[in-house]
């Protein structure tokens, strides 16, 4: 591992290319706030698939990518002189600092709830008025749903036990069934937005990421598909000419090679 000097000669290094880029590259002197947002989102999805596959090459690769736009914002900012990398790093320090007072203060706490419910409190007095305005209104609906759940039970509005849960997720099933039965259809797009949402309530509970959970099965079904079409085509069949009992057996063959 480098050293501390290393990490920093390596950080001044990066900076100094941005100033560059921002000087002599055409397509780097255009871009704007607006016109990197898109492309900081798409890196971000590219490092998440990433830590997915426990690929640490490409983490590494994908963390550089991700780094880049952080120093790329903060060289526009400094433009306009609105801020710089200093003020950026400066900023998350003192919020750090002072959001860990059982670190770099005197209050005690037992365990990583204790500090969830502080890091809340502490967000509260800084003049916000609800828990949730940290929740981007732009992120995907599921992870959306997570971040909403484990933001209100920082502050002590939860559930007691993963059992209680379970149960309101079958509530929640029952009255989507009813629903299905009496044929109201914004009824029932209401309360399967119910059942998603205690599902995924009930995996904060028994400690698994439902977006990770979800992306897992995307992947093994791909991977499962990909591998039947693969043999469909070594028997020179298309899939819209095989029965699903010939499908299956392709299929149930994929089951023991991808879990």
């Amino acid at each position: 591992m480098n050293t501390r000097e290393q990490q920093l000669q390596a950080f001044g290094r990066l900076l100094d290319i941005m100033d560059e880029l921002r000087s002599k590259c055409p397509w780097d002197k255009k871009q704007t706030f607006q016109s990197l947002r898109h492309l900081t989102i798409e890196e971000t999805y590219e490092l998440g698939d990433a830590i997915l596959n426990n690929d640490f090459e490409e983490i590494k690769k994908e963390l550089g990518d991700v780094l880049l736009h952080i120093v790329f914002y903060a060289k526009i900012g400094s433009e306009t002189n609105n801020f710089d990398i200093a003020d950026v790093a400066n900023t998350i320090s003192e919020k750090l600092i002072y959001r860990h007072p059982h670190i770099y203060g005197d209050v005690e706490v037992k365990d990583e709830e204790e500090v969830k419910q502080n890091w809340e409190q502490l967000k509260l007095k800084e003049g916000k008025n609800s828990v949730l305005e940290g929740v981007p209104k732009s992120l995907p609906a599921m992870v959306k749903a997570n971040r909403i759940q484990d933001k209100v039970a920082g502050v002590g509005f939860d559930w007691e036990k993963p059992q209680q849960v379970w149960e309101k997720v079958q509530e929640e099933l029952a009255e989507l069934n009813a629903e299905i039965e009496k044929g109201n259809t914004n009824a029932i797009e209401a309360e399967f937005g119910d059942v998603l949402f205690s599902m995924i309530n009930y995996a904060r509970f028994i400690k698994v990421n439902p977006e990770n959970a979800l992306e897992r099965t995307n992947k093994k079904f791909i991977n499962r598909f990909q591998y039947l079409e693969a043999e469909a085509k070594k028997i020179n069949k298309s899939l819209q000419n095989m029965s699903l009992e010939e499908m299956d057996v392709f299929w149930n063959a994929s089951k023991k090679i991808y879990k």
